[in-house]
């Protein structure tokens, strides 16, 4: 890679009754809680959607609300020890969510209502992973307190168990088990994971006010107000050394600290090629081949597929993986999202506190049209 407007209805265009554990109109404003959520906090998720099948889009809003609920806890909470409180708290909604007894908490309710629905639907031969949803909560625990991921292998690792989990989750919902998307999730998650923590540098290293983890707002007069407030440089270690980065000298001097471009550009570089990596798998697939390479995680917890699975046939068109893929395609709409916010930062010339790198998306929507109807990315 290197070298419209939309209503504010909640409505999902799928009415399915309510779970035992809540009444129509408690998941209804679940629903719209989890959307508004979204619609402040995450705008290129509120933006793809419409791309979800209408079945599982009230478990795309779950997944999405739950991750902003997970991440926005260090800017809600005034100490760590809160802070871990609050994430113990989540850990045990998703608990109590999965045993059916949710508490009277929008996200966790809506959380009971589509595992119902999701059995309901299939016939209990479907269900979505109670270890992904603790997976997220423990990657985002390990840097609560805004210590440098030691690697660029940490902070990918970092991603796969948050971005990318959260994809295997969206995919689980349609329903769908498949080794084939769940490779161009873990290459998409990645890029999207990686490509959120340099979105959020900016403010890490100058914390604006409480309650201001959006993606979605210009953030250009927080970083000059916040100038004295000292926060942390959330670059790999291995990275910022190549480099010759030094957090002091990020925090005095912003952008024009020595060797921040150059850092910038080698940690968008690494998310750049797994959406690379994920188009050339797709083009393989399209092109009756094989995707080019394993699929790293298969038989960790949650992938684990069956025979019929592992000897699908590598088909193009509609026939065995490439189905399979199809299905697929709305969750992994991220990679353009992703993919047009990487372009950005590059004719920005990686200068990561620019404030365009904050403002919303405005080709998003018929970006991810033309790309969702020619399934490409």
């Amino acid at each position: 890679m290197f070298s419209s407007s939309r209503s504010s209805s909640t409505s999902t265009g799928y009415s399915p009754t309510a779970s035992a554990g809540a009444s129509l109109a408690e998941v209804e404003s679940a629903k719209a809680y989890c959307s508004n959520l979204l619609k402040t906090y995450d705008s290129p998720s509120y933006t793809l959607l419409p791309f979800i099948p209408p079945s599982a889009q009230p478990a795309y809003l779950c997944i999405r609300a739950f991750n902003l609920e997970i991440a926005r806890v260090a800017d809600t909470t005034s100490n760590p020890t809160i802070a871990t409180m609050r994430l113990q708290f989540w850990r045990d909604n998703v608990t109590r969510a999965f045993a059916g007894h949710p508490p009277k908490q929008p996200v966790s309710v809506l959380l009971a209502h589509v595992l119902d629905d999701l059995s309901a639907r299939t016939n209990r031969s479907a269900r979505m992973s109670k270890p992904w949803f603790l997976r997220v909560i423990t990657a985002r625990e390990q840097y609560l307190d805004n210590r440098p991921y030691t690697s660029l292998d940490a902070l990918e690792k970092y991603a796969e168990n948050t971005y990318s989990t959260l994809l295997y989750l969206t995919l689980s919902a349609l329903p769908l088990s498949s080794i084939t998307a769940d490779h161009l999730a873990s290459h998409i998650g990645k890029a999207a994971g990686i490509a959120a923590v340099l979105r959020g540098l900016p403010l890490i290293a100058f914390p604006p006010p409480p309650n201001h983890h959006s993606n979605s707002a210009s953030v250009g007069g927080a970083l000059e107000t916040q100038r004295g407030k000292q926060g942390a440089v959330m670059l790999p270690l291995d990275v910022m050394a190549a480099a010759g980065v030094k957090q002091e000298d990020v925090l005095r001097q912003g952008a024009e600290a020595p060797g921040l471009k150059d850092a910038v550009f080698q940690v968008a570089t690494r998310a750049s090629d797994h959406l690379i990596t994920a188009r050339e798998m797709l083009k393989n697939l399209r092109a009756g081949q094989d995707v080019g390479h394993e699929f790293e995680h298969e038989g960790e917890e949650g992938h684990v597929y069956d025979e019929r699975d592992a000897s699908e046939p590598r088909g193009g068109g509609l026939g065995g993986q490439s189905r399979e893929v199809e299905k697929a395609f709305g969750v992994l709409m991220p990679a353009v999202s992703t993919g047009l916010w990487l372009e950005r930062l590059q004719k920005c010339d990686f200068d990561i506190f620019r404030e365009e790198l904050r403002r919303r998306e405005w080709k998003l929507p018929w970006k991810a049209y033309f790309a969702h109807r020619r399934k490409v990315f």
